[in-house]
């Protein structure tokens, strides 16, 4: 796909509301494979809108465009740009008609956001909720056992392509039982594989179709005991192989605390562990470069699983949505 083929594997954030002279040459070298918005980059609709299409002409080609609108705490776009939501968790719990008002919910945000120009979404939050579960974390998932987040994790996944957006399964291959928050440290899970195959696993196994998903920072001791799963060569093999995920795969934050080592170590060691890019977040200009730098071109095997999410994109962001029937679900 045209684009793709020369494209650094790697997602930038920006420092601010519009690409500034020194982003755009820098973007136009880099060629990252997309970006990904934040509450820093968001003034008003038009002004987004903006953003959208200038990073998008800086790389020269139709980028993916992500951003983290989950609803609730975790939720870039506000009033009155977006609806203001409940937490997952919290909606859920109140919700008569779970799965029909989670399908409503995130049909409504995907017609937002591609409103906006933006094409694809970090969710739906597959971590299943425990009561060790980290604050950070806690009332962002949609349930406490694995069935009901299925069930709510696809109706959220449908909404979103129908209101026209992609979404980003994450965090695989789960989250929920963390208990600190990575952005600071990072987790170990010590459950036994089993355990973790009948719960947090088997989530991301019935989502191993999804287009793109996002890698946990945390050591899961029963696949590799010495690194988390976003640099550890056996963790996402078993991502690969058992748990059958074939799309795209982008790190979690590259700059959170939970993975060691430099800048270009977390870069060079999330590749080499088969990621298909890094996800760097900050906008911060000395790592933008520092990342680049480190980035080789995309492997053939990143070129075809990216175009591959380009294509469901390009698909989805056709839909035809009527907004007032979304309404009407939320109130039933």
């Amino acid at each position: 796909m045209l684009g793709t083929q020369t494209a650094c594997p790697v997602f930038f954030g920006v420092s601010g509301c519009q690409v500034t002279p020194w982003e755009r040459d820098f973007l136009r070298d880099a060629r990252p494979m997309g970006f990904i918005l934040f509450a820093r980059n968001v003034d008003h609709a038009d002004q987004i809108r903006g953003l959208c299409h200038d990073l998008r002409d800086a790389v020269g080609y139709d980028a993916p465009i992500m951003i983290d609108q989950e609803g609730g705490r975790v939720q870039r776009l506000r009033s009155p740009i977006a609806r203001e939501w409940l937490p997952p968790l919290d909606h859920a719990d109140q919700a008569n008609h779970g799965a029909q008002v989670f399908f409503a919910r995130f049909a409504i945000i995907a017609d937002e956001l591609r409103s906006l120009g933006i094409d694809s979404n970090c969710a739906p939050c597959l971590d299943i909720a425990t009561p060790q579960t980290h604050p950070f974390l806690q009332n962002r998932c949609y349930a406490r056992d694995a069935d009901r987040v299925i069930e709510l994790g696809q109706a959220a996944y449908d909404g979103l392509c129908a209101g026209g957006v992609v979404p980003i399964v994450k965090h695989m291959p789960g989250h929920g039982r963390a208990q600190v928050d990575s952005h600071l440290d990072l987790p170990r899970v010590t459950a036994d594989l089993a355990d973790l195959e009948r719960s947090d696993f088997a989530v991301f196994r019935h989502f191993n179709h999804a287009p793109m998903a996002m890698t946990a920072h945390i050591v899961f001791d029963a696949l590799d005991d010495t690194a988390p799963v976003t640099t550890s060569p056996q963790a996402v093999d078993y991502l690969r192989k058992d748990i059958g995920f074939d799309g795209f795969l982008i790190s979690d934050d590259v700059s959170m605390q939970a993975l060691p080592g430099t800048l270009q170590d977390r870069c060079a060691g999330i590749i080499s562990a088969g990621c298909d890019a890094v996800l760097h977040c900050n906008g911060d200009r000395d790592e933008m470069i520092l990342a680049a730098n480190q980035l080789s071109r995309p492997t053939d095997g990143m070129i075809r699983r990216l175009d591959a999410f380009i294509a469901v994109r390009d698909r989805v962001r056709h839909a035809d949505l009527d907004i007032t029937v979304m309404l009407g679900q939320l109130e039933r």
